[in-house]
């Protein structure tokens, strides 16, 4: 997808999705003058109650935002939530001590849970093999367990980030690039830290957004209500989970849910993001089905089935918006690897000492090839080549994100696909398992140089920036491993009920395409994604100059692979924040983002308890 700056910010690890500079619009009301200050000599920064609170905070985003991003598709701004979960946490904490949190305290906190979102938003790879896993005339079989999972993404994880740590002089000092979203969690933190009278309003919005989605899901979802007997039962409020449009909606899971974390997304995202999805949904789940039918394409208008057939023109709409989106950066990609000098890569002063970095490198690269041979069944020797590679995933993916605020994590992950597909022919397992870790190393160092945005605008210690970003990683990947398999067990993938996880659909399909060629596509979903393909580059060319009018080809595709039942409300999102920013624009702006990141937290959070419960053994 394309990344002009025009629209609101939708993520922290979040995939695919243009990141444009009104995500510090959004995240501080207009007319706001903040300032990177410099910190005083003596500050609280690292202490017990930062460090412990940032801990908390990260497994309960990294808890949580799996349900999200496999449920909606890509990863919201978690970097903001993070700061107002901090904000929280630290003024709890302020009553019983009478010691005020401060806004590097807040940092700390806020970068831990932008770690530990990051590796949330990689359980999409997980979701990806389990896909594959789900089809056994593919020959693929890689049954990861909560341990592994945990090796794995902790490992990736954290090499990831010791190899940002260098190049944090280069991008955030030297270059200054704006890092839209580390710039939004900064000016959030000095708004929270500054102007108590705001923060207040803006925590409030905040709460009342938790109550209000953790409400509706509770009365959605709850299952006990069968055992509950006379009036008690009676004095219980009913929410249906879907209405149904259509005489196939139910089948096709066309209408919509009652979800707040969906119509929160849409606020974040706007208007231009989710008319497209819903764009995408009417062709996939409106006009498709019918023709799919009567030209006996498909067998029954099942959501299962049509999805067989429409993965594909929307996986190829998706990758070729997005590597063309690359491919029109061309001179960012060339500055990643040109502009960088030997005297722009030193540490000094407060920064994370290098011979640290190069110590942990070296043991973290062995961990990895131990890790990965014996536990994956993977090649030392593709471990080191694809560590190589995820180097310069990292470059590129840093610039682009800095400069346009879009992660181009799945785009990149594609192109590391082919690349595997060629070293190893054939091998579904050495294709997912290579590309899922280079992804992972090369989204944890991009996200690293966002919390250093944030970092500098709040005045913090690199260093202790870096010591907690290297804890919260294992507790992020320990939520992970923990919760995954919670919600692949309670909910599944596709079916009645089921996540949509359309980037693992896409990620599983690509590999599935590599493996088996083209002749092996259902009949006539080839030559749909040929046209797929044209038209993602189109758009994607077109929408420098004609954005307005241009639908987004990854909201598109996205549209096409996710239910209509989690679009509809994301769409009725978008049009309500398009239509608030227009009749109170001050407000909109001071408390659209808080409000929908509650939105979002709330129903993540429920569902986290209820799918613990599940494994537990008691049902929700």
């Amino acid at each position: 997808m394309s990344e002009t700056t025009s629209e609101p910010v939708p993520k922290a690890g979040a995939d695919d999705f243009p990141e444009p500079e009104s995500a510090v619009s959004r995240a501080v009301p207009r007319g706001t003058a903040i300032q990177a200050a410099p910190a005083p000599v003596r500050r609280r920064e690292l202490t017990f109650r930062a460090v412990a609170t940032a801990m908390v905070v990260a497994a309960i985003v990294g808890g949580s935002y799996p349900y999200v991003v496999l449920k909606i598709g890509y990863g919201p701004n978690i970097s903001v939530v993070s700061a107002f979960f901090g904000y929280l946490a630290l003024s709890a904490i302020a009553l019983f001590t009478g010691i005020r949190g401060t806004r590097w305290e807040n940092n700390l906190v806020q970068t831990a849970g932008t770690a530990a979102g990051e590796a949330g938003f990689m359980c999409v790879v997980l979701a990806a093999m389990d896909m594959l896993n789900a089809r056994p005339e593919l020959g693929f079989s890689v049954h990861l367990s909560a341990l592994q999972i945990f090796g794995w993404l902790s490992v990736a994880g954290l090499l990831g980030v010791l190899l940002a740590v260098p190049l944090r002089r280069h991008y955030i000092d030297d270059e200054n690039l704006p890092f839209a979203d580390g710039t939004a969690a900064g000016e959030t933190m000095m708004v929270l830290d500054l102007d108590k009278t705001q923060a207040r309003a803006r925590v409030r919005a905040l709460g009342w957004g938790l109550f209000a989605s953790a409400l509706a899901a509770f009365f959605r979802d709850f299952h006990w209500k069968a055992t509950l007997a006379g009036k008690a039962r009676q004095l219980l409020p009913f929410i249906p989970s879907e209405i149904s449009l259509g005489a196939h909606g139910g089948a096709l899971r066309m209408g919509t849910e009652v979800s707040l974390l969906s119509f929160g997304s849409g606020l974040l995202v706007g208007l231009r993001v989710t008319l497209s999805m819903g764009l995408g949904m009417v062709i996939a789940w409106v006009i498709a089905p019918p023709l799919l039918t009567t030209r006996h394409i498909v067998a029954d208008q099942t959501y299962a089935l049509v999805l067989r057939w429409v993965m594909w023109p929307a996986t190829g709409l998706m990758v070729a918006g997005g590597l063309t989106a690359l491919v029109l950066k061309w001179k960012l990609i060339v500055r990643s690897f040109t502009s960088l000098k030997a005297g722009e890569i030193v540490a000094a002063g407060e920064e994370f000492p290098l011979r640290y970095v190069a110590i942990g490198a070296v043991v973290l690269t062995t961990a990895l090839c131990v890790v990965q041979h014996y536990s994956l069944d993977f090649p030392v020797w593709l471990t080191l080549v694809s560590l190589v590679l995820s180097v310069a995933l990292l470059l590129v993916g840093t610039r682009v994100l800095g400069e346009t605020n879009w992660a181009p994590i799945s785009a990149l992950a594609n192109l590391m696909q082919a690349v595997f597909a060629a070293l190893a022919p054939g091998s579904m397992r050495i294709n997912m398992i290579g590309s899922g870790m280079s992804g992972t190393v090369a989204a944890h160092g991009e996200h690293l140089m966002q919390d250093f945005k944030a970092g500098k605008i709040v005045g913090a210690n690199n260093r202790h920036l870096t010591l907690v970003q290297l804890m919260a990683v294992p507790v992020g990947s320990a939520a992970v491993a923990i919760v995954y398999p919670a919600l692949r067990d309670r909910y599944g993938f596709g079916g009645q009920g089921g996540l949509a996880s359309p980037i693992s659909v896409k990620w599983a399909g690509f590999a599935e395409l590599l493996n088996r060629g083209f002749d092996q596509l259902p009949r006539g979903c080839f030559s749909a994604m040929l046209v797929a393909l044209v038209l993602g580059v189109l758009l994607t060319v077109l929408e420098p100059r004609w954005r307005k009018y241009v639908p987004s080809p990854t909201g598109v595709g996205l549209g096409m692979l996710i239910p209509g039942y989690s679009i509809m409300p994301m769409v009725l999102g978008g049009i309500a924040g398009y239509v608030w920013a227009k009749s109170a624009p001050r407000s909109e702006q001071a408390y659209s983002t808080p409000l929908a990141s509650g939105f979002i937290a709330g129903e993540a959070l429920l569902v986290l308890v209820f799918s613990i419960l599940a494994v537990l053994g008691l049902r929700a």
